[in-house]
């Protein structure tokens, strides 16, 4: 019996750039969910507990920033499984707040190579936790 595909949330209100994460992460086999907006996000993180969360900066009602302090408030366990997508990762809020938060940066333009290095090892080191808590 093969296990259930990771499971990924992409969170971004452009529609044609989380379409095209969207088929690609199929592609390679993993369950995505596109949200666009925070709130809804919000509410699929509640329901579905995704394995991986790549989250834009700029959403309309709330920045994804926000989204990704009140989620690990919420459920500390998301803390390393959080990617920031952003064209303005040099933009003086932005480079404060990362200062102050350990987050992976995707900048955009990225190359889905970068991505999928990324969930590979987010669920690289989620199977060795999981392993070493099965043992504890």
């Amino acid at each position: 019996m093969s296990a259930a595909p990771r499971t990924t949330l992409v969170v971004d209100d452009e529609a044609p750039l989380r379409r095209v994460l969207e088929r690609t992460l199929s592609h390679q086999g993993l369950r995505v969910i596109g949200a666009g907006s925070a709130e809804t996000a919000y509410e699929v993180v509640a329901a579905e507990q995704p394995d991986a969360l790549l989250l834009d900066i700029h959403l309309p009602t709330m920045s994804g920033l926000a989204l990704y302090l009140a989620i690990v408030h919420r459920w500390p366990a998301f803390e390393g499984r959080i990617a920031i997508m952003t064209g303005d990762a040099e933009a003086d809020e932005v480079r404060a707040w990362l200062e102050r938060h350990q987050c992976v940066v995707i900048r955009k333009p990225f190359n889905l190579r970068e991505v999928t290095d990324w969930l590979a090892a987010v669920f690289r080191i989620g199977e060795e936790r999981a392993r070493g808590g099965a043992e504890a």
